[in-house]
């Protein structure tokens, strides 16, 4: 498989800028995919650099390169610790630790798929990012109470009128079963914005697509477990594409935990586990972005491990 026709990694050289590799260096990439950062990683290790690559669809492994450092972990990346110390990996190990959240090419344009509203709406309603689990977006949105199917559109989706929206799904549901994305979109269609409403679905795709995933439970663990897999000095980088994942790392660079709860020493300087490298986001540049419209909303954060 074409790793570039798979996806196309954002933000890919400043990425490996900010993991400032040592070629004899331990580093994992959390998201794999169609392997673009995986492979810039590999180039600049030496023979004895090792490289721990994780994803949790099985379609990614097409992309693994033939390369003895690479060592392929079939995981969702929330058991980043358990699964290294399983390959000889203990804590403070580690040299540098990458994760590209967004959801790669290939899946929004894998219609059967079911993660894109622009592609087919004959497809089934899924949005697994790991096909051998059960739950998907239809049993979602096929069982949630009103209540729950609310506050999840409002947390993952920060969109307004949520109970609005809950309630045009339960009462879709009522009269039939929502299994494609086009039943969705028609069931939502009385609370569709005439103006952005494309905008309004992407939101709302975003959100099922984070439930069903339990993509920022994964995020949280896997921040956590990276401070106790990284040596001191070794590097976090995450490129995050939505405000919700964005916050969450910016947060636990700079304070040490998710809520951005600020606590400070005995001389008043912020107590931290972290360094930030970067003061602010790295963002794409314009170029990039013409090359690759998907990177747009990209932003990397990074820090060394104090």
């Amino acid at each position: 498989m074409d790793n570039t026709i798979y996806h196309i990694p954002a933000l890919a050289e400043e990425s490996m800028e900010a993991l400032a590799i040592n070629p004899d260096g331990v580093y994992v990439d959390l998201t794999f995919g169609g392997g673009g950062h995986s492979r810039l990683i590999l180039e600049r290790l030496s023979p004895q650099g090792r490289l721990y690559s994780f994803d949790q669809d099985a379609d990614a492994q097409a992309n693994i390169p033939a390369d003895d450092r690479l060592h392929f972990v079939e995981s969702n990346f929330r058991f980043m610790r358990s699964q290294l110390r399983l390959r000889g990996v203990g804590d403070g190990q580690v040299d540098g630790v990458l994760a590209d959240l967004g959801v790669s090419s290939h899946h929004f344009d894998t219609a059967e798929r079911g993660f894109s509203f622009k592609a087919d709406l004959a497809a089934p309603l899924d949005m697994r990012m790991n096909r051998k689990a059960a739950f998907t977006a239809a049993t979602l949105v096929n069982t949630y109470e009103q209540e729950a199917l609310a506050a999840l559109l409002r947390e993952y989706g920060e969109l307004d009128t949520t109970y609005k929206i809950a309630a045009c799904i339960v009462r879709a549901r009522a009269t039939k079963e929502i299994t494609t994305v086009g039943d969705l979109v028609e069931a939502v269609a009385p609370c569709t914005p005439k103006k952005d409403g494309a905008k309004f679905l992407t939101k709302l795709f975003q959100a099922l697509r984070i439930g069903v995933n339990g993509e920022m439970e994964a995020l949280k663990m896997a921040l956590e477990q990276s401070l106790k897999v990284l040596r001191p000095g070794g590097r976090l980088a995450v490129i995050s594409y939505h405000s919700l994942e964005d916050r969450l790392v910016k947060n636990f660079v700079r304070c040490g935990n998710f809520e951005g709860k600020v606590e400070k020493d005995f001389y008043g300087n912020i107590s931290t586990p972290w360094e930030a490298v970067s003061r602010k986001a790295i963002v794409p540049t314009a170029e990039e972005v013409e090359r690759n419209p998907r990177s747009r909303s990209a932003k990397l954060r990074v820090a060394e491990k104090n």
